[in-house]
């Protein structure tokens, strides 16, 4: 489902606007055409028509789209919703609008019983309200609540939380790539590989060594992905044709485009970041920080190696989004959903390969950007540096690191970092039988983000555990009955 989110391409308002029109069902005094719950789901999204079908359970699922809490979806709505469905975390964001029951952004700990109680799993096999998870979630008095905005947080924590963690093999590629092999550098080599300069960090810099210059990595791991996956996202949606399919000379052009975009940003942390972590094994002079390597360089100079990191980043983006995104749609189980284990291997897939090839570009880089030392060759751009290495250190010099992990293979590892760091606990997720292959078929009026609407929601339901009820039970009554709106347009 996500990796079809992903190539959704956004539908005509105008369109939209037709379609809406006809299944709206109220008309206010104003005139303004207004859906039901059951205009919205069962009447267009074509869920929930069985005879004796649940009213709460459609009453919820049009919540999501009814932002206003007001009992009645809106044309804006309606339009608002579409666009939600085209994004790639649409799952998550449609989870999100499904607890927060007050359209304000927040989900209390009453929201979050609320739902849970209604799902069938909850009716067999009580949730515990009184678990670390809802501690840790709302407190111990249940008082706080979780935003929209916490949401990205999370997501932006566990994105740092996992370069943090593969930091220590980022160190260890600089600075073999910045040995040099000859004897442009008075002494032996420092390192005889790449497990030696680890075991030398740590004998002599201790584990804080490890993590010299992670500040400016830590400022860049999510502006760098956002750029990165919004431009693509961007391209991709220009290519892709009216069935949902894009050439794949697009797909290249999109991650090309998507990799270049993100030097402007990332150049000046790089630097900083690659002259902090060499700055280590030089335990005389000053001491290097990262405001003293701004104050050097100047606003300039922390470009300086930028057409390398050109060189590296378009073609490794251009490999890795398309890479990635036919691996991971070949792993997707008959639900669409692909595991963790699943996503690393995809990742392993297309981005040690990738990161391979742009390792010439990498290591002239590093070169490029770290503090020439007494004794050591000097580089006056790509091209000198290419031929220097060449010449002094041979073509086995430009694939240096390449036997630790490139860079750009921290996606990789961040996935299964992430992966660990918010696994569920065992016997936390219920698995009921799925409902994918219960969905209605699509309709030639399920256009653009609405083409998916079904399969998200049957998505919600099975990842995040929330089956509601399909059928009325005894005593059950619609929450809804009659709103303002429609007491207009009866009148």
């Amino acid at each position: 489902v996500i990796l079809q989110v992903q190539l959704t391409k956004r539908a005509d308002p105008n369109e939209l606007k037709v379609i809406f029109q006809k299944y709206a069902s109220v008309v206010d005094k104003d005139g303004e055409r207004y859906m039901t719950p059951s205009d919205f789901v069962q009447k267009y999204l074509g869920l929930h028509t069985q005879l004796h079908y649940n009213p709460k359970t459609v009453q919820l699922l049009a919540g999501v789209a009814d932002t206003t809490k007001d009992g009645l979806i809106s044309f804006q709505e309606f339009l608002a919703f579409e666009s939600v469905l085209c994004v790639p975390d649409a799952l998550f964001i449609v989870a999100f609008q499904l607890f927060d029951k007050t359209g304000t952004g927040c989900v209390s700990f009453e929201n979050v019983r609320d739902i849970f109680s209604q799902t069938t799993v909850h009716h067999h096999i009580p949730f515990n309200w009184n678990c670390e998870f809802i501690h840790l979630h709302f407190g111990n008095d249940r008082k706080k609540s979780l935003s929209d905005r916490s949401y990205q947080c999370r997501r932006k924590y566990r994105h740092t939380t996992g370069a943090t963690a593969v930091y220590p093999i980022d160190l260890v590629k600089t600075r073999m790539q910045n040995q040099r092999s000859t004897g442009s550098f008075v002494g032996e080599l420092m390192y005889k590989n790449s497990f030696d300069c680890a075991k030398k960090v740590l004998r002599y810099e201790g584990v804080f060594g490890f993590y010299r210059g992670l500040l400016p990595q830590l400022i860049g791991v999510a502006p760098e992905k956002a750029i990165k996956l919004t431009v693509n996202d961007f391209m991709r949606d220009k290519f892709t044709t009216k069935e949902d399919t894009i050439p794949l000379a697009a797909e290249i052009l999109a991650g090309g485009c998507a990799g270049g975009s993100q030097v402007i940003f990332t150049n000046p942390l790089e630097i900083v970041k690659i002259r902090l972590q060499v700055a280590g094994e030089i335990t005389t002079g000053p001491r290097v920080s990262a405001l003293s390597v701004v104050r050097d360089l100047g606003f300039f100079g922390l470009y300086k190696g930028a057409k390398a990191c050109f060189l590296r980043d378009i073609p490794f983006s251009a490999i890795y989004f398309p890479v990635y995104a036919h691996t991971k749609a070949s792993m997707a189980d008959e639900d669409g959903r692909v595991g963790p284990l699943q996503l690393l291997t995809a990742g392993a897939i297309a981005g040690i390969p990738a990161a391979s090839l742009v390792t010439p570009a990498d290591v002239i880089k590093t070169r490029l950007q770290v503090a020439a030392r007494a004794g050591q060759t000097t580089y006056s751009g790509v091209i000198d540096c290419f031929r220097k290495i060449l010449n002094e250190e041979g073509f086995r010099a430009l694939w240096k690191g390449a036997g630790g992990i490139h860079t750009h293979t921290h996606t990789t590892l961040i996935s299964l970092v992430t992966s660990i760091l918010t696994h569920r606990p065992a016997g936390s997720e219920p698995t009921p039988k799925s409902r994918i292959s219960e969905l209605p078929p699509v309709s030639s009026e399920h256009v653009g983000g609405y083409h998916l609407a079904a399969a998200t929601f049957a998505g919600v339901e099975n990842k995040f555990g929330l089956h509601l009820p399909k059928f009325k039970s005894s005593g059950v009554t619609a929450i809804h009955s009659e709103t303002p709106k429609e007491q207009d347009g009866a009148s």
